[in-house]
């Protein structure tokens, strides 16, 4: 009799034990929504809780602003025939003469100068005709050029110039691109969207692609689908120009009860709330509570005063945003409140699993404590 009173004894023990400490000693995926409620500004925290609603969810809708400037939208597209430093000519040269030709051996009346390329100063040199000026001009400016050169020195010459890809009218192309290179701005390529597809298309997903186009010391991004969506968009090309198809880097973080617990990408130019919880496999049906889904974020001081109706509010402020999924309008709240570059989605565990887990303590715990007690009344 002693020994079970012993062993009944032991066992409620460590049941009072558990529930005493259950809150905090047994395991779990974060905080719940007291413990986060605690940390409101109201209680004594340093962060902001607030409920969404449309008037929040307006406050706070802020995408990234890509585009280009009336700098690179206003530059016209250029001649595909102008000559740049750096550019190949190829000259071919027919004379009247047959004895002796100026340019070529005795019997040929054809010279044919097939790279000729045009130095840093825009010049290119002909045997007899001396330097002469072709940057900024066009073939046949310079085809013209040329013969009013050789002309006192040889009967009535025939002059064909004609530009071939060269360093000069040219632009880099990489990142993500198939064909990753030094392409020539030509008849066929002078825009953006022509240029991007001479080089193979993007290798990765069009909805989370940016284009970033460098020119001089002047740098300028467009999301990918803006650009094809937006004829205006296509800015005319120009020679150095570097263009870089990346990635977009923006993500979240997904902790608690969600199906995953990841740093999560961007699959999209905006994501909502209710997109953010599906991309990782929704909420967990074991283990979320839908009226605890958290946003965290540090918000800029416009917006936070926005959102508080305030206007003393200086510098960042830690905002926590929730949505009760259990609402009547929960899932449009969700649906439309949009999340941002670092935010934490954080679901918490429904009060129920905390119990299960005690209540698995306290029988598991018990049972090793019964059976212990049994050994050793054994001995």
């Amino acid at each position: 009799m002693t020994n079970v009173f012993s062993r009944g004894a032991a066992a409620l023990s460590l049941v009072a034990l558990l529930l005493g400490t259950a809150s905090c000693g047994l395991p779990r995926s974060g905080p719940n929504k007291s413990e986060i409620y605690k940390g409101s500004v109201l209680e004594g925290g340093d962060a902001f809780v607030v409920s969404v609603n449309p008037q929040v969810t307006r406050a706070t809708s802020v995408v990234p602003a890509l585009g280009f400037s009336s700098t690179f939208l206003n530059a016209g597209v250029m001649g595909s025939d102008v000559i740049s430093p750096g550019d190949v000519l190829s000259l071919t040269v027919f004379e009247n003469v047959k004895d002796d030709p100026l340019l070529g051996n005795t019997g040929q009346r054809v010279s044919a100068l097939s790279t000729v390329q045009v130095d840093g100063q825009g010049f290119i040199f002909i045997p007899y005709a001396g330097r002469i000026k072709a940057a900024g001009n066009t073939p046949e400016g310079v085809r013209d050029a040329i013969t009013r050169k050789l002309d006192p020195q040889t009967p009535d010459p025939q002059v064909t110039v004609s530009r071939v890809a060269g360093d000069g009218s040219a632009v880099t192309v990489a990142g993500s691109v198939a064909g990753q290179g030094n392409y020539p701005i030509d008849r066929a390529a002078r825009t953006l969207t022509a240029m991007v597809s001479k080089a193979g298309g993007v290798t990765i997903p069009p909805a989370v692609a940016v284009v970033r186009v460098t020119r001089g010391n002047r740098s300028e991004t467009v999301w990918l689908q803006d650009l094809y969506a937006n004829p205006a968009l296509d800015i005319a090309l120009r020679p150095g120009d570097q263009i870089v198809i990346e990635q977009d880097s923006r993500s979240f973080v997904a902790l608690g009860a969600t199906g995953a617990q990841n740093r999560v990408p961007f699959t999209s130019q905006t994501l909502s709330a209710l997109e953010a919880i599906a991309t990782v496999g929704g909420l967990n049906s074991n283990l979320a509570d839908p009226t605890g889904v958290f946003v965290l974020r540090n918000e800029p001081e416009a917006i936070a005063n926005a959102v508080l109706g305030r206007t003393d509010l200086q510098g960042a402020q830690r905002m926590v945003y929730v949505l009760d999924l259990t609402q009547p309008t929960g899932m449009f709240e969700a649906r439309d409140f949009l999340i941002r570059d670092g935010d934490t989605v954080y679901v918490t565990e429904a009060p129920f699993v905390q119990w299960n887990k005690t209540l698995g303590a306290i029988t598991g715990s018990a049972a090793g404590v019964d059976s212990v007690a049994t050994a050793a009344s054994g001995l």
